[in-house]
C-alpha cells in the first residue's frame, strides 16, 4: 500500500478539507450538502506581452526552466499580442453560470480563481471566506481525468487552504469529471453533425470524410496512471479511455443523423523533452497522411477543451489548418462548449446533484465509464515525477 508522507492526517480514509458528507470518501456523495458558493477554477493565461514570461514561470514552477527556454515556447502567445483568450472566456462563463443559478433560484455566488495567473485561487478562496461562504463546491474548467486536468487542481485547493490558513474553516468539494455529461457532450454532437452535413451537402461522399478528435497530449506515464488504480483502462489510462468513449458516442449520433464516417483520436500541444514518451499520434502527422488514405475533407474536433484556449487558436486554427492546406484537403474546426446554454446548464445540473445528494443511479451519463466519482479514489492521476502531495476532494494518497 502506498502511503502519503506529506499529509499530517495519517488516516487515508479521511478526505482533507472536505464537507462532512464527503469526508469519509464515498465514491458518490448521496447526501445533500448546503454549499455556500461555487469555486470556478481555471488554468489562467496572460493578458498582455509583459505577462507572458511571468505566466510561463508560474506554469513551469519547480522545473528550473530558464527564461530563455520559456521565450522559445512563448511565440504563440506573442503572435496573439501576449493575450490568451482563457481569462475572458472564464469571465463569460462566470457570468453565464451566475445567470443560470439566478434562473433556478439557487442563491449561490460564483468565485473565480486561476492556478497560474490573476485572479489566483488564493484570492477567490479568501474572498469567499471573508463573505462567510466557507462550504465551497469547485468546478474546474477541465472535463477529463489526468494529473494536469484533475489532480493538480485538487493539489492547488489543498495548497491554497494551507497557505491562507483557511483550512480550519473552509471546505472544498468538487463536481464529478463531466466528460460524458449530456450538457458537455451535446455541444460536440451538434458541431460534428453540422460539419459532416455541410461536407455531404457540398458533394463530398461520407467515405471521403475523416473526423479527428483532438485533445492535449500528456506524458504516457501520466496517462497510464490516470483514473483510479483498481480499474484497468488500457495503456492510455482513464484519460484516453474517456476520450475514446465520448468520441464513439458522438460518432454514433452522427451516423444516425447523417452518415457513418471514419474517426480517430489524435493529440496536440505536446511539450517536454523529445526523449519523454507522450500520447500519440499528433494531429498534424495524421492530417498529412489523410490524402493517402483516401480522404478529401477533415473535421477537427477540440474534444479535450471546454473553450477556445490558446492551444485551440494556435495548434488547431493555425497549425492544423496549415497542415490541411499543405495536404490539399478541406478542413473545418468545430466549436468548443464555451458558454453554450446546454453546457452551462449541465454544469449547474452537476452542482444540483451535490446540493440534492442525487443517487448515482439517477445521474445522467452517456458512456459506460460514468457517472464519474465525486470523491477521487486513492492514488488516482499520480504524477510520478513530483510524487504525491496533499489533495482536497479525494482519498489519499
Amino acid at each position: 500500500m502506498i502511503v502519503s508522507t506529506t499529509d499530517t492526517d495519517t488516516n487515508p480514509e479521511t478526505v482533507l478539507y472536505a464537507s462532512p458528507a464527503a469526508a469519509s470518501g464515498p465514491k458518490w456523495v448521496e447526501t445533500p450538502v448546503a454549499y455556500d458558493g461555487i469555486l470556478l477554477a481555471g488554468f489562467g493565461g496572460p493578458e498582455g506581452q509583459d505577462d507572458v514570461i511571468p505566466f510561463l514561470r508560474n506554469v513551469t514552477r519547480g522545473r528550473g526552466i530558464p527564461d530563455e527556454r520559456l521565450e522559445e515556447v512563448a511565440h504563440h502567445y506573442r503572435h496573439f499580442g501576449g493575450v490568451s483568450p482563457i481569462n475572458q472566456h472564464n469571465r463569460e462563463l462566470k457570468a453565464a453560470l451566475e445567470a443560470e443559478i439566478a434562473k433556478r433560484g439557487l442563491g449561490l455566488p460564483v468565485y473565480w480563481g486561476n492556478r497560474n495567473w490573476s485572479p489566483y485561487l488564493e484570492e477567490a478562496v479568501t474572498e469567499a471566506a471573508e463573505a462567510g461562504d466557507t462550504t465551497l463546491l469547485a468546478i474546474a474548467t477541465s472535463a477529463y481525468s489526468s494529473f494536469s486536468s484533475c489532480r493538480q487542481y485538487r493539489e492547488d485547493y489543498a495548497r491554497v487552504l494551507e497557505a491562507t490558513g483557511l483550512g480550519e474553516t473552509v471546505t472544498i468539494d468538487k463536481v464529478r469529471q463531466f466528460f460524458d455529461h449530456p450538457g458537455f457532450v451535446s455541444t460536440f454532437v451538434r458541431g460534428v453533425t453540422d460539419a459532416v452535413s455541410a461536407y455531404v451537402a457540398d458533394g463530398i461522399a461520407p467515405e471521403k470524410i475523416r473526423v479527428l478528435f483532438s485533445t492535449h497530449s500528456i506524458p504516457s506515464a501520466d496517462a497510464e496512471r490516470s483514473g483510479p488504480r483498481d480499474v484497468e483502462f488500457g495503456e492510455g489510462g482513464a484519460y484516453e479511455a474517456q476520450h475514446n468513449a465520448v468520441a464513439a458516442f458522438v460518432m454514433a449520433e452522427v451516423a444516425a443523423a447523417v452518415a457513418d464516417v471514419e474517426w480517430e483520436l489524435v493529440y496536440q500541444s505536446r511539450s517536454g523533452p523529445p526523449t519523454q514518451p507522450w500520447l500519440e499520434p499528433d494531429v498534424n502527422d495524421v492530417i498529412a497522411e489523410l490524402p493517402g488514405r483516401g480522404a478529401e475533407a477533415v473535421v477537427i474536433v477540440p474534444l479535450g477543451f471546454v473553450s477556445d484556449h490558446m492551444e485551440v487558436l494556435w495548434d488547431l486554427d493555425t497549425e492544423a489548418m496549415e497542415a490541411a492546406e499543405e495536404a490539399g484537403i478541406r478542413a473545418v474546426r468545430t466549436p468548443t462548449p464555451g458558454i453554450d446554454p446546454a453546457y452551462v446548464s449541465g454544469l449547474i445540473d452537476l452542482v444540483e446533484e451535490r446540493l440534492k445528494g442525487t443517487p448515482k443511479a439517477e445521474r445522467p451519463h452517456l458512456t459506460d465509464l460514468g457517472p464519474w466519482y465525486d470523491v477521487c479514489r486513492p492514488g488516482c492521476c499520480e504524477n510520478i515525477r513530483a510524487g504525491f502531495k496533499p489533495v482536497a476532494a479525494g482519498l489519499r494518497p
